[in-house]
């Protein structure tokens, strides 16, 4: 008789433990991928419409717009292949990653560029470049990389 106090046998497994599940599992590397693809398309429209206020200014600034979106279509198909899990979503994920980088050191340049420079980064890190925003994209693409070196649910343990 079970009464107040006393387990049960079955256990709801609710919180970080499920994740811990999950990721044990495999379940875990298929959301990963399915997160990537939705991250993805989030910061591409961030970014599009950050570089449009700055009027595409530079070249440089279509890069992300043209290299981030292809986590979409990679995120989904990894969702559903193993072999472009741990193919074509690394590939993609690292571009990602290194533009994000990339980004991060033109977004320091044009602060450095700004009246007063770095002598003057309170005011021109608000007013210049995000120095921190290339660095989403670039979690969007570590999350790729995550996902892609997780084991995978039918995959033997």
């Amino acid at each position: 008789m079970t009464g107040v106090g006393t387990s049960s046998t079955a256990s709801v497994v609710t919180g970080i433990d499920r994740l811990v599940r999950d990721i044990r599992t495999g379940r875990f590397e298929r959301s990963l991928a399915a997160l990537t693809a939705a991250g993805a398309v989030i910061t591409t429209a961030e970014i599009y419409t950050s570089h449009d206020s700055a009027s595409f200014g530079n070249r440089m600034m279509w890069w992300p717009i043209a290299v981030i979106p292809t986590l979409v279509p990679t995120g989904i198909a990894a969702v559903f292949s193993r072999r472009m899990a741990k193919t074509v979503l690394p590939a993609a994920s690292a571009l990602v990653v290194a533009n994000g980088l990339q980004g991060t050191y033109l977004h320091a340049r044009g602060i450095a560029q700004k009246p007063g420079g770095w002598k003057m980064a309170a005011y021109n890190l608000e007013m210049g470049p995000p120095l921190f925003a290339p660095l989403l994209a670039t979690m969007v693409g570590g999350m790729g990389l995550l996902a892609a070196i997780l084991r995978r649910e039918e995959d033997p343990a």
